[in-house]
């Protein structure tokens, strides 16, 4: 017993990650892993210029397109429309991010389905601890016990 509180305060002490956050890292990577070979065909959609960011630093170095542009709703989607026959639709799901998830949705029905299991997969592995697509990398760094840099 005293042998296994010593090991549970030095976990606590140097903030290991515990075998279900290794659980949860390794799988947030195999997802990270799919998107970026889709990425390398199949273009991104994001909220903005952070979550892209988010995006890169994970690796992806296909196109993301973010739709806080300039565009309105409407004009983004027909212009996507016109450029791309597939995209992943990959935003936030805080209450903005759902709006406009089900707004893009919408008019771009056709393009996007068979992609959607990534945002809710990321929805799911995030659990409540984050709602953004610029939170993953941190996330992911906590999650294996590396805060210090992305690897």
């Amino acid at each position: 017993m005293i042998l296994y509180d010593k090991f549970r305060m030095l976990n606590t002490q140097r903030n290991l990650p515990s075998s279900g956050d290794i659980g949860r890292a390794e799988r947030l990577r195999e997802v990270i892993e799919h998107l970026y070979e889709m990425n390398k065909q199949v273009p991104v959609i994001v909220e903005g210029k952070k979550d892209a960011s988010a995006l890169r630093v994970l690796g992806l170095t296909g196109s993301i397109i973010t739709l806080h542009n300039g565009k309105s709703l409407y004009d983004f989607c027909d212009d996507v429309l016109r450029r791309f026959h597939r995209v992943i639709i990959l935003l936030d799901w805080d209450k903005k991010g759902e709006y406009l998830n089900r707004t893009l949705s919408k008019h771009l029905k056709g393009h996007w389905e068979e992609f959607s299991s990534f945002r809710e997969l990321f929805k799911i592995l995030c659990q409540k601890e984050i709602k953004d697509i610029e939170g993953i990398p941190k996330l992911l760094r906590r999650l294996e016990g590396n805060e210090g840099h992305w690897q």
